[in-house]
């Protein structure tokens, strides 16, 4: 038996056992539905466009047509992707166990494949909001410019979280409660480098939660981790919950 096979049957015994689930993914479960990473050498996002150009309110204060544009274009490719068998595992996995989601990720994926409880740390790509009152925006968003907040006349900016802006307050709180309350924590393809979203995996291990980690390489959450399956989401998801059926 190989190492590879030693874990994923651990990883199986945890699960049999697990009787409520805290899922928390990145980046990576979207990896095989064609959507870029953030981090990757050669593909990420961030590899390729500066993250303060198109990623902070002062970059939206010098030029938000661009930024607009940008948003939308990144949100026609994630409407034009679909599930992988990563993100359909988990909603399957939730009809045998309570199950529930934190992403960092601001596609709606996890949604279209059925997962009904899902929080969004970062925010989504098909939410908008004004740039300045807050009040979110259900009005024509297929505009080149950012249209007007109908209430104070401001630009509507996309419902993501930039660098430098708090997490949601409320969606942090789920998320840590959650966390502490699961009786098995599953992270599934983050690099653990973005704070303060990185460190709710901690708070699982700081109270002896079992951990398993489901990525293509080692990253700073792997020595929180009480079994890594070195391999992509939509492998390993499957294979995780092969003994339910």
């Amino acid at each position: 038996m190989t190492a590879s096979d030693r874990a994923l049957d651990h990883a199986r015994e945890l699960v049999a056992t697990a009787r409520r689930v805290e899922v928390f993914t990145g980046a990576g479960i979207s990896a095989d539905s064609g959507l870029a990473t953030y981090r990757d050498a050669v593909t990420g996002i961030w590899e390729n466009v500066d993250p303060t150009a198109m990623a902070s309110i002062d970059a939206w204060a010098k030029d938000p047509d661009t930024m607009w544009a940008w948003y939308r274009w990144r949100a026609h490719l994630a409407s034009q992707a679909e599930p992988n068998a990563g993100h359909l595992a988990l909603a399957k996995w939730a009809t045998y166990t309570p199950l529930t989601v934190t992403t960092q990720n601001i596609d709606d994926l996890h949604e279209r494949a059925g997962s009904r409880d899902v929080v969004h740390l970062h925010g989504s790509l098909f939410h908008y909001r004004c740039a300045v009152c807050g009040r979110p925006y259900k009005g024509d968003v297929e505009k080149p410019a950012p249209p007007q907040c109908p209430l104070c006349g401001n630009l509507v900016r996309p419902g993501v979280v930039w660098f430098g802006e708090p997490l949601p307050a409320r969606e942090w709180e789920e998320a840590e409660r959650r966390m502490r309350e699961a009786d098995l924590v599953v992270i599934v393809g983050t690099s653990g480098v973005v704070y303060p979203a990185a460190g709710l995996p901690r708070l699982a291990h700081e109270q002896g939660t079992p951990i398993i980690e489901v990525t293509p390489m080692e990253t700073d959450l792997t020595p929180l981790a009480t079994v890594t399956l070195l391999d992509t989401a939509a492998n390993a998801l499957p294979a995780l919950i092969a003994d339910l059926d």
